[in-house]
């Protein structure tokens, strides 16, 4: 076997051929190359077998698996988890694109900034030909050295694709897994701002793509998005509304309980919670916990961001 490479890239993919040529090249074609690129195909029933392993042919940092039964978006998450070999790991999307400086920039952060737990760059939003829809400046307070503050930020601030950063292996392997209970993905970024600071580069290096075969589309109930992280979660008997809601807030509740913080750390973040979860039942939010004007998302409609200038492959026309 060869030497473990020092990244991991894990790309989950479901029925992905339209655009998974195109976030392939965006991510072999990066300036930093110690990596890993592991792909787990879910089963998938149209052209995606073929693509990945021809490209596992042409590249030896491909290493490509799939799955012989639908095992639902968050388990598939976690297998590339497990079959990481570097000390660094990022999730990658079969549709969206990567800038080619994108992981270096990452990886530098991370070097840099001990303790720092997360890297990542500014969203834009593409669509099915790659324009640019619109661009986010990243509006949450993940940066701050106050543990409460993070917390408080991803309860009641919005935006953010954190999921998607740069994160380090002992840190992610720390926390609960990817789970599929409602908004078990902000539960995830909430107990991950817990362990650290998240810092990102102030330049849209990541191209996430709007298109009516998204799954966000499709699931447009929260019975079919927590059945789509997980099979498992259609049955309304064994998992009941009630228990999808009860397991977000128990998760938020546990991720404080289990994390690194002192004591008074802990108090202020339960406090956030409390009135997080008063909030969520009364429909009102307190003054001190309306988003400020500059943690607002700032969408800014922009010619001037140009993904075939900064996307490896893109350019050519390459698919």
């Amino acid at each position: 076997m060869t030497a473990a490479p020092r990244l991991s890239v894990g790309l989950p993919v479901y029925n992905g051929e339209k655009y998974l040529a195109q976030s392939l090249e965006s991510l072999l074609g990066q300036t930093y190359a110690d990596f890993e690129l592991i792909i787990s195909d879910n089963a998938s029933t149209d052209g995606t077998a073929a693509i990945c392993t021809s490209y596992a042919k042409q590249d030896l940092r491909i290493r490509y698996y799939r799955q012989p039964i639908n095992i639902g978006l968050a388990p598939n998450h976690n297998f590339v988890v497990d079959q990481a070999r570097g000390e660094l790991f990022k999730w990658a999307s079969d549709d969206d694109l990567y800038a080619r400086d994108l992981l270096r920039l990452c990886v530098d952060i991370l070097d840099d900034k001990p303790d720092v737990v997360v890297a990542h760059a500014w969203t834009a939003f593409i669509d099915g030909s790659g324009d640019v829809l619109n661009a986010d400046e990243y509006p949450l307070a993940t940066a701050s050295p106050r543990p409460a503050e993070r917390f408080r930020s991803v309860l009641f601030d919005l935006g953010g694709d954190d999921d998607g950063g740069v994160m380090r292996i002992p840190v992610l392997r720390g926390i609960s897994r990817k789970d599929s209970y409602h908004q078990s993905d902000r539960a995830f970024i909430a107990e991950l701002a817990l362990q650290g600071p998240f810092e990102h580069v102030h330049d849209w290096l990541y191209f996430r793509r709007d298109h009516p075969g998204r799954a966000e589309r499709a699931c447009t109930t929260m019975r079919s998005r927590c059945a789509n992280m997980d099979p498992r979660r259609a049955s309304r008997l064994r998992h009941p509304a009630p228990r999808l809601y009860g397991e977000y807030v128990w998760a938020l509740g546990a991720a404080i309980g289990r994390s690194p913080l002192s004591r008074e750390d802990k108090r202020q973040c339960y406090g956030h919670l409390m009135r997080w979860l008063a909030s969520r039942v009364t429909g009102k939010v307190l003054p001190d916990y309306v988003p400020s004007p500059d943690r607002r998302p700032n969408v800014i409609k922009s010619d001037s961001i140009s993904v075939q200038k900064v996307v490896s492959g893109q350019a050519s026309g390459r698919s």
